[in-house]
């Protein structure tokens, strides 16, 4: 029925690979703006992740009113993305396993809101000794599609059986577009949506979230069949 045998896994770019809080959080500092802790940050929709909360959220409307502001706080959001944000702990070394595994294809999907988001992520993953071009595939969504249709276009361009594909994300958007496209879902909770949320509000199964980067490595390294220093 598949003519390919590989296993695949399409990795998220923010909040599960890349810690993008930290970044928004310099990025508003910056510009003399809040975003809140992060935990607040998890609760909010996805709309008002970028207004801060009911505290911070009048002063930061103000400063982003305008199109010059928003270009300049989007510039600057770039700037940070490609000379400081960091990859979460352990998934540099992820990501190289399953680039080196012969038996996994594996790559990204993201709606980074960066300028040129494909360079962005090219310089912040080189910076963790990563080339993108080695990783079988790399998409970005425009923020008006839906991510459900690529990973279906992935998975049957690549020829890969369905049940040997997997998806990793941090937002009920990623797991509903796994199920959506036939694959199983890694589910993590220190991105963008907090645990609770996830499982409370839109009814994640909790054996699927991972809370920690560490315990998502773990999972991905065990139902990839990688061993412990692949």
């Amino acid at each position: 029925m598949y003519n390919n045998s590989k296993r695949l896994i399409i990795l998220d770019a923010d909040g599960t690979t890349i810690d993008a809080y930290n970044a928004i959080d310099k990025t508003f500092s910056r510009h003399g703006m809040e975003i809140g802790d992060e935990e607040r940050f998890q609760k909010r929709r996805r709309l008002f992740k970028y207004l801060g909360g009911l505290k911070e959220f009048p002063s930061n409307l103000k400063k982003q009113i305008g199109k010059q502001s928003r270009k300049q706080l989007i510039a600057t959001l770039t700037e940070v993305y490609r000379e400081e944000a960091k990859l979460y702990p352990g998934i540099a070394d992820l990501v190289r396993s399953l680039i080196a595994a012969p038996d996994i294809a594996v790559g990204l999907v993201t709606r980074n809101m960066t300028n040129e988001p494909e360079e962005t992520l090219r310089l912040l993953f080189r910076r963790h000794d990563i080339d993108l071009d080695a990783l079988d595939f790399f998409a970005h969504i425009p923020l008006h599609l839906e991510k459900m249709q690529e990973f279906r276009a992935i998975r049957e361009r690549l020829d890969i059986n369905p049940a040997r594909a997997y998806i990793a994300g941090d937002e009920h958007k990623d797991y509903l577009a796994a199920i959506g496209s036939g694959m199983h879902p890694f589910m993590v909770s220190y991105g963008f949506e907090s645990y609770k949320r996830l499982i409370k509000k839109f009814l994640v199964p909790e054996e699927i979230i991972s809370r920690s980067p560490e315990e998502l490595c773990g999972r991905v390294r065990h139902a990839m069949g990688l061993t412990d220093n692949a």
